[in-house]
């Protein structure tokens, strides 16, 4: 592929996923599990049905579109398929690729942490918000994708071990709690504003008179001001 196309296909990533990782050499951000579970407009496990490479309006860029017979929403409003669109892709001769983009087979099992983009529904996170489901005996386990990019803390500047291979019920309930602890959270800061709400009408309610005298004070001020400009 020509270095010009190549550049593009890598712009077009940062506007698609628009999220705080970086493609330069092989360096990207960790991503903690519970900002994924977060900013995920939808958490699906599905397996592809069916996939097509086409250019873009302008011919620019490839898409690559994958729909997905889901099997579980674990976020979001439940849907019987979806199509994820993903920068890069071959159309006849021409094969555009992008760093950390998540590539996808017919035939295979995947859990997505999904957001939505101009272009559609994609991946959250570039490989991080994707995940393969295998068979292992009795159980079905969810693993990373391998991606030879360097995950790296920004904040200690260090590098971070990939996340390891969970059984699908472990990852589940992983998604459970972090959305369960972050609606007790949200919650908790709602009966807060109340709480306070209530205290500043109670206050008000004791303190009619005052109040009432205050309003009449700001009357007259305004009055003087009118009657001087008059």
């Amino acid at each position: 592929m020509p270095s010009n196309n190549h550049r593009a296909a890598l712009a077009l990533a940062a506007v698609l996923l628009l999220a705080p990782v970086t493609a330069q050499a092989t360096i990207a951000n960790a991503i903690e599990f519970d900002t994924k579970v977060d900013n995920a407009a939808s958490i699906v496990l599905g397996r592809v049905v069916s996939q097509e490479a086409r250019w873009d309006a302008a011919r620019n860029w490839i898409l690559t579109y994958s729909t997905f017979q889901v099997e579980k929403t674990m976020k979001g409003f439940p849907a019987q398929q979806i199509t994820i669109v993903t920068p890069g892709g071959t159309v006849g001769t021409v094969a555009q690729d992008v760093v950390g983009v998540p590539r996808f087979r017919e035939g295979e099992d995947h859990l997505l942490f999904v957001r939505n983009s101009q272009a559609g529904p994609t991946v959250l996170y570039f490989e991080q918000g994707a995940y393969r489901v295998v068979k292992e005996g009795s159980d079905r386990i969810v693993q990373p994708l391998v991606s030879s990019a360097v995950l790296v803390d920004t904040q200690r500047g260090t590098a971070v071990a990939p996340e390891r291979p969970r059984s699908l019920r472990e990852f589940e309930g992983k998604v459970r709690d972090t959305i369960q602890r972050r609606e007790a959270v949200r919650m908790k800061i709602v009966e807060q504003k109340k709480r306070e709400q209530a205290s500043i009408w109670n206050q008000i309610q004791r303190n009619k008179l005052l109040v009432a005298f205050a309003m009449i004070g700001v009357a007259l001020a305004a009055w003087q001001v009118w009657k001087h400009r008059g």
